[in-house]
């Protein structure tokens, strides 16, 4: 008799801890998300419009460039709708803009980029402004990448001196979640920053990598030896997430899209940026869930 209460009160005993148990692990669950939904999101998109969208120069049977970032546009636009669509109204407090480096000289691509200038608070939450803001960000981009492409100037891509100048300012609010998504091909050129140090440059091309004898099978042995990458910048951006589209390396050398990654990884990680991904081109159709984790995740 005493065996049996004994072995009830242990098996009691026992549910009672493991339900305990689950509990704390649900309500732990429930806290992670609440805080991630109560996050305020500073979102800044930056734009690649050099050559890499020309139609000329880089036709793509299966689907344009520029559609693809449009493409991508759209689901970094509907991934913060959503955001601030899973927040209480008096919660909300987020932004999303859009940035080029350098600026095109077309003053309407300019202006419209100004509207694409978002911010959210409970002031102005309406449901009718966050259902408009996915279609005036679809709207006004592919306007702007028409424009682009029908002036037919690219002037390059300036990536590295907006981290050296401009990223700090423009892409990082205290008490945010700040996000810096990339739209480039990877490569970085742009006339008047043309910097080395050694073998580390402000800038990458395909044909840097083939001078610099990138372009056998060690590189990689090669890359680390002899200290190659983009010239560091001696900044604490670790508060910034980073998300890179669009990676297109060259066909003419099969180790291209690692070195390309290689520089990249690099970079970021010396500017101390501890969550990032460098993801490939690929259609806007098999970006959209990997964007959208990205921008949702919950940490």
């Amino acid at each position: 008799m005493k065996n049996t209460l004994l072995k009830i009160s242990m098996s009691l005993l026992l549910v009672l801890f493991f339900s305990c148990k689950e509990e704390n692990k649900n309500e732990e669950k429930e806290t992670a998300i609440k805080n991630s939904v109560s996050e305020n999101y500073n979102i800044s998109i930056l734009v690649d419009l050099s050559d890499r969208i020309s139609l000329k120069k880089n036709p793509n049977p299966t689907m344009e460039i520029y559609q693809r970032d449009l493409g991508y546009i759209k689901s970094v636009s509907e991934a913060f709708t959503q955001h601030l669509k899973s927040k209480r109204m008096r919660q909300i407090n987020d932004k999303m803009q859009l940035f080029f480096n350098p600026e095109p000289e077309n003053s309407e691509i300019n202006s419209i980029s100004k509207d694409l200038r978002i911010n959210v608070t409970k002031d102005n939450a309406s449901k009718k402004f966050l259902n408009s803001i996915n279609d005036t960000y679809s709207l006004k981009t592919a306007t702007i990448y028409e424009s682009a492409i029908k002036d037919d100037k690219y002037i390059g891509s300036d990536i590295w001196n907006f981290f050296d100048s401009k990223v700090q300012d423009q892409c990082i609010d205290k008490d945010f979640r700040n996000i810096l998504v990339i739209l480039t091909d990877g490569y970085m050129f742009y006339a008047g920053t043309q910097i080395k140090d050694g073998n580390l440059s402000s800038y990458l091309t395909p044909q840097l990598i083939k001078k610099n004898g990138l372009n056998t099978n060690d590189w990689e042995k090669k890359f680390e030896k002899e200290n190659f990458g983009f010239i560091k910048i001696n900044t604490d951006l670790s508060d910034l997430e980073v998300l890179v589209l669009g990676i297109n390396p060259s066909k003419n050398n099969p180790f291209e899209e690692k070195i390309i990654k290689a520089y990249w990884t690099k970079w970021l990680s010396e500017m101390k940026i501890k969550h990032f991904e460098i993801k490939n081109a690929d259609l806007p159709s098999n970006m959209d869930k990997i964007i959208k984790d990205f921008i949702l995740e919950k940490e």
